[in-house]
């Protein structure tokens, strides 16, 4: 009985910085990053500052962010949004639609400039809260 309780307590993410892209609209962005996303700059917090300080051009990173916009209530989808294709539930898919809309974007470092990080095929909007960075291993 205490894991049931432990998986309905709240948990809660602190941004720890934000995506700036020209993507405005949810419907503009592409569902992979290699299918068209554009560069973008990573913004981070200064409370983070030593956390990204070993992050250097040509790195490999997994940004994990908030969609922010997305519905949180969808539970099955088409994939692609192609209605032709089977209606499938979001776990099996990369819909931002879900019940927790995390993000995971595995891209490249093109540039660090201070608090800023410009990456490529970034498809997340602008505005995008950032709750994490990973290496690519």
């Amino acid at each position: 009985m205490r894991r049931k309780s432990i998986a309905r307590r709240a948990v809660a993410i602190k941004p720890i910085g934000v995506v700036e892209s020209s993507l405005t609209d949810p419907a503009d962005a592409p569902n992979q990053g290699d299918r068209g996303a554009p560069n973008a700059w990573l913004l981070f917090n200064r409370e983070v500052r030593e956390a990204m300080s070993d992050l250097k051009v040509g790195d490999q990173i997994i940004v994990l962010t908030w969609l922010h916009r997305a519905k949180r209530d969808v539970l099955r989808t088409y994939p692609g949004n192609q209605r032709r294709a089977p209606h499938r539930g979001v776990f099996s898919l990369r819909s931002p639609d879900r019940p927790n809309p995390i993000g995971l974007h595995p891209v490249k470092v093109l540039e660090v400039a201070d608090l800023r990080i410009r990456v490529n095929h970034m498809e997340a909007i602008d505005g995008t809260p950032i709750v994490d960075v990973k290496p690519v291993i």
